[in-house]
């Protein structure tokens, strides 16, 4: 089999329950959901494996024409090296040796700045999407699906993906919303695998969020 072929939507891995899966979307979907649940186990493992998926998930979104989705892909490929540095290179308080990053919470204003980013940047995200397709015809010849809807959870993935290299506990609230909309949204794509997915990272979310306040606990406690 051909690159382009294992990479093109229509490739069908197997079938269950009368639904196509294809190689793109299955491995995608494995590498995607391996990594969010090392990123809730606050393991380093998390960055370099999620970068296959980003890959993958690049080519899937822009045969279904989530092209905010695509943008999203392209930003986490960014900043999953930024992410992967931090967790590894981060210094302790009056050490010169790198050191793991804590799990800490954001300053009241810094969120509020976040949320003004976030429906800022999805108004602008989501006015370019709408006419994407008759700015760059010849990469983007068919419409945008659901732009608004899908700037909104890429803007608010951007934010979360900020906050999870810096281990903020903000980020899984975050991840919790885009989950949310992310089960509907791509069941009405009928990418129901990835939809699925989406229902597991909700449940994977909850779980980060309870250890993520358990370690932050932990860390509190030992320095007071």
């Amino acid at each position: 089999m051909t690159i382009p072929n294992f990479l093109g939507v229509d490739t069908i891995f197997f079938t269950i329950l009368n639904y196509p899966m294809s190689y793109l979307e299955f491995f995608g979907t494995i590498f995607t959901g391996w990594s969010v649940y090392l990123a809730a186990k606050n393991k380093i493992l998390t960055w370099p494996v999620g970068l296959v998926g980003i890959i993958l998930y690049s080519f899937l979104f822009y045969q279904i024409h989530l092209y905010s989705d695509l943008l999203e892909q392209v930003y986490y490929f960014v900043t999953t090296f930024w992410g992967w540095y931090l967790w590894s290179h981060i210094k302790r308080d009056g050490s010169s040796q790198p050191g793991e990053l804590k799990v800490s919470t954001h300053t009241p204003t810094g969120n509020l700045m976040a949320v003004a980013i976030i429906f800022g940047l999805t108004w602008a995200l989501s006015l370019f999407m709408s006419h994407i397709h008759l700015i760059i015809p010849s990469l983007f010849p068919v419409a945008a699906s659901y732009p608004w809807l899908d700037s909104f959870t890429t803007i608010i993935s951007f934010v979360a993906t900020i906050y999870l290299a810096k281990r903020k506990i903000e980020s899984w609230y975050l991840w919790i919303i885009v989950d949310i909309i992310g089960i509907w949204l791509y069941y009405q794509k009928d990418v129901a695998f990835l939809s699925l997915l989406y229902l597991a990272f909700l449940v994977n979310a909850f779980y980060g969020l309870a250890k993520w306040k358990q370690d932050l606990a932990k860390y509190e406690q030992k320095i007071s």
